[in-house]
């Protein structure tokens, strides 16, 4: 499967500039509302560490590539339009922005955390960047309260007997990719009897969040955090205890451009991630100026924070395993390349989907998996880990 990283936030945050910095695309950016109309996809990329050194070879991508011995691997990275108060009742680009919202996997929200935006986007001082992690947070518990008063009002339209609520609900809220199992162990988990009309507006507040959360998981990416203003709100907001269910990111979306652009035209040698880099060219007194106080910014937050974000969202928000398929030699090869590919699996994915995931003809004709490391025969459902070498043997 192809996951799919929703970026989002409201106007004016650095979004868009995120957006060039992750995919080097060349989407519209300017300190003004809606800069972004229709929702940008690119492609951007998260890093594995590269098995192929472990079997004595270098490695031969087919789809992304491999520096120093990291594998970049392509995902899909989509930059959102539409974020503003009543989004979730269809103002503004509402409608528009909660369909391509929903076709994310994971969301990384970027705000303004220099408190130099207000709420609709505008220049301010001082703003606090709660008010903008509170906004969308209440804008997406909205839209999940409306779509679950809509299974209630159908569930308590029809005999109690006739369907169980778990499913009523499960298949009103779908377009989440969730489960009824998953359904009821959330109304339990709340402490909640699996019945409606035992509930107040704060239990049915409660359970949309909660179901929210679990379906759209977040990852704060902290933008313009090479601002000292920035680094007083980081220490205050990632001390508060409202905040504990989310992950933050420092980033400079803005010093991971500027890097990847000097890198492009020969100045320095920066791999992206990395904390540190080279000035390789020839650069004036200002561009010096300006790269050495890059510099000291990733030192000090360890990368400008752009592919930690969406390293955080694929890999600590949704579990993804990035496997390796193998062959027959153990090696890693494949018809004279080494390791092309690496796939991007759900948490928890078995031997047999990832033959499947690979192809579904390769699934059919499935007989066992081969760990290429360890050299050992593993079961159709034995659980993959992440940068497992596997070859799978199959009478397809």
């Amino acid at each position: 499967m192809s996951y799919r990283i929703g970026l989002v936030g409201k106007p004016s945050v650095g979004k868009s500039t995120f957006f060039n910095a992750a995919t080097m695309n060349d989407v519209p950016e300017g300190a003004y509302p809606f800069t972004t109309i229709d929702p940008a996809v690119g492609e951007a990329y998260v890093r594995v560490d590269c098995a192929a050194p472990e079997f004595g070879e270098t490695c031969t991508p087919s789809t992304g590539y491999c520096a120093d011995g990291t594998r970049f691997v392509p995902t899909k990275l989509v930059d959102v339009a539409g974020l503003i108060p009543g989004a979730h009742e269809g103002a503004g680009l509402g409608n528009q922005f909660l369909t391509d919202l929903n076709e994310a996997d994971v969301l990384v929200h970027v705000v303004d955390f220099s408190g130099t935006t207000d709420m609709e986007g505008e220049a301010t001082e001082g703003h606090d960047p709660r008010e903008d992690i509170d906004f969308l947070e209440d804008e997406l518990d909205q839209w999940y309260l409306d779509i679950l008063e809509k299974g209630i009002e159908r569930f308590e339209g029809q005999h109690a007997d006739e369907t169980a609520l778990e499913v009523e609900l499960a298949e009103q809220m779908s377009a989440f990719r969730t489960s009824d199992e998953e359904i009821k162990q959330v109304i339990l988990s709340l402490g909640l009897e699996l019945d409606p009309a035992t509930w107040d507006d704060g239990d049915r507040m409660e359970l949309a969040r909660e179901i929210r959360q679990r379906t759209k998981p977040m990852v704060v990416a902290a933008n313009k955090m090479d601002t000292p203003a920035a680094q007083e709100n980081w220490a205050e907001i990632t001390d508060d205890p409202d905040y504990d269910h989310l992950t933050f990111v420092p980033t400079s979306a803005h010093a991971e451009k500027a890097l990847k652009q000097a890198s492009d035209g020969g100045v320095v040698d920066y791999v992206p991630g990395s904390d540190d880099f080279d000035i390789t060219g020839e650069v004036g007194d200002e561009q010096a100026a300006g790269l050495e106080s890059i510099r000291e910014f990733l030192g000090e937050f360890g990368g400008t924070g752009v592919q930690q974000a969406l390293e955080a969202a694929l890999f600590d928000e949704l579990g993804v395993v990035p496997v390796f398929p193998g062959s027959a030699n153990g090696l890693g090869t494949t018809d004279g390349r080494v390791l092309p590919d690496v796939f991007l699996l759900p948490e928890g994915a078995t031997a047999e989907q990832f033959a499947y995931h690979v192809h579904s003809d390769v699934g059919d004709g499935f007989l066992h998996a081969k760990d290429c490391r360890a050299n050992r025969q593993i079961a159709a459902d034995h659980e993959l880990d992440p940068r497992d070498v596997v070859e799978i043997v199959t009478t397809n």
